[in-house]
């Protein structure tokens, strides 16, 4: 059925829903106001595309991401949005940028092989070819094992591109995961009476490890790339181990492209042929090509901000957002350009249809976040301090609402506090049952992960976190080279910006804020 069809089929069930609200007294006209505006003038694809195929990827620090948030400051004043602009934060590392890349065997076969580059190493200043080198971690070592290992290696990989790692063994997946989750099963989590959820599940508390000895998975390849870079190798090839030619690409994690050689992640696919024809006895040699660019000014990094002032309730502030960087595999789509459209979609739908908020509404698209909820985090500090040691604004803060679980459509959402204020989010977001949303729960978990919610849920602040269907994002585009404009399914996030929409607003002009938890029922802070 066509998508207008649909929303006309919607318009009539919400005219004539008769669904009792206890207490909180909706505006139903400019609930219907939204869902036309959603209808009728929609700008959430022209803005997805110009954030993924104009300004996709953008990597935290790159010359894309600020771009991307120079254009939304002058796209959201276009709409009428004020108070636009730039929030600069320290984030300490300069900028890093793939420009081109190539990887081909070129002996004992010919062909052109998938592979990204690891972000924050560095190129190969021009092409090269050099023979590979297998070369294989011991399990479980210490400093000194893995050193000793690596130094009887040492005449091995000089000159060589080196493959750490036998291939990994990616089996065939017979009973794919649901990309729908079933009505029934949404509305009882979302009724109260179930636990946080989403594709990946509520956040887990890190585990220590056993031995502190024995070296973490960071700590092994930190002293790697710095043997690798002291031993004279050429480049260094992962094995990205996932079905299907994925690729996650991630950063050398001292963003310091002197203490790595050239590093690639190769698809599965193309690692396990290579590494079965060394076995058999058939050298292989590679030639790669790879061109990367480090930013200084990248150090300084910025959230973008614009807002539609209140009134009568102008000093206090109900926010939305979510983050604006990607990783650089691909185009950053579902994560997290959609969930930035749908926010900046929300907002201008309210701009549009001409409310006028008590509070002030304020959208907030974060950089930073994929290497640690970091532009959220120095944003809170900013403004807001925490539960312990409090600023001036934390008392007139009314609410953030994050998405950033891809494309799905929102299915219900958690919020950090009391059951109270899940149940104020519950009522004001009933009359959105049609479009397959069911309600709130809430959390009291101060524990920062999985998005930038959870900023403000650590320093006692009312953090919303907007619930999705999974679709393929945990299992397909998630920080893969599969994440482009092509996965993103309109509808889905067109009722998602309408839900929001209508809560964003509906907080803004309640007579009081969100409840929140009282002092003796705050938890303290998790010590990990």
């Amino acid at each position: 059925m066509p998508f207008r069809a649909l929303v006309v089929l919607s318009l009539i069930a919400f005219a004539s829903s008769s669904t009792p609200i206890a207490q909180e007294k909706l505006d139903r006209d400019i609930y219907w106001k939204i869902r036309r505006e959603a209808t009728d003038n929609s700008q959430l694809m022209k803005t997805l595309q110009v954030l993924t195929d104009v300004y996709g990827p953008r990597l935290t620090g790159s010359p894309n991401l600020k771009g991307a948030s120079d254009w939304v400051v002058k796209q959201t004043t276009a709409w009428g949005l004020k108070n636009a602009h730039l929030e600069p934060w320290d984030f300490g590392h300069p900028g890093w940028l793939n420009e081109r890349l190539s990887v081909h065997v070129v002996s004992p076969v010919k062909d052109a092989l998938v592979a990204e580059a690891l972000a924050w190493t560095p190129g190969t200043n021009g092409p090269v070819t050099a023979q590979v080198a297998p070369l294989e971690l011991p399990e479980r070592p210490t400093k000194e094992s893995l050193a000793a290992f690596l130094d009887q290696q040492r005449a091995t990989v000089k000159g060589r591109v080196v493959m750490v790692g036998a291939p990994q063994a990616v089996g065939v997946t017979i009973d794919p995961p649901a990309k729908r989750r079933e009505d029934a099963d949404v509305r009882a989590q979302f009724s109260g009476a179930g636990a946080p959820g989403g594709p990946f599940g509520p956040p887990q508390p890190p585990q220590a490890p056993a031995d502190k000895n024995i070296l973490t998975a960071n700590q092994v390849n930190e002293q790697l790339d710095q043997f690798l870079v002291d031993a004279g190798a050429v480049a260094r090839v992962n094995d990205a181990g996932r079905d299907h030619g994925q690729i996650r690409a991630f950063n050398n994690r001292t963003f310091d492209v002197a203490k790595a050689v050239p590093t690639v992640v190769m698809r599965n696919e193309d690692f396990g042929r290579l590494w079965r024809l060394n076995a058999s006895g058939r050298p292989v040699e590679l030639e790669l090509n790879i061109v990367n660019q480090t930013y200084p000014e990248g150090r300084t990094q910025y959230n973008v901000i614009a807002e539609i002032p209140g009134t009568d309730k102008a000093a206090e502030v109900v926010m939305l957002g979510g983050h604006l960087d990607s990783w650089h595999s691909a185009t950053g789509a579902t994560d997290n350009a959609i969930g930035c459209s749908t926010m900046l979609e929300a907002i201008r739908i309210l701009n549009a249809i001409g409310v006028k908020p008590r509070r002030t509404i304020r959208v907030a698209l974060w950089s930073g976040e994929e290497q640690g909820l970091l532009g959220s985090q120095a944003y809170v500090k900013e403004h807001f301090g925490t539960f312990e040691d409090q600023k001036p604004e934390y008392s007139n803060f009314a609410g953030y609402f994050n998405i950033d679980s891809g494309t799905g459509r929102a299915r219900g959402m958690t919020v950090f506090g009391p059951p109270e204020a899940a149940g104020i989010l519950r009522e004001a977001t009933t009359p959105f049952e049609d479009n397959g949303f069911f309600g709130a729960i809430a959390t009291t978990s101060r524990r920062r992960g999985g998005s930038d919610h959870t900023s403000f849920n650590e320093v006692g602040l009312p953090g919303i976190g907007v619930q999705q269907d999974p679709i393929e994002y945990g299992t397909h585009t998630w920080h893969t080279n599969l994440d482009t404009y092509e996965r993103i399914i309109e509808d889905d996030a067109r009722q998602s910006a309408m839900v929001i929409a209508a809560a964003v607003y509906h907080l803004a002009m309640r007579d009081d804020q969100l409840p929140r938890l009282a002092r003796d029922r705050m938890p303290a802070l998790p010590t990990q």
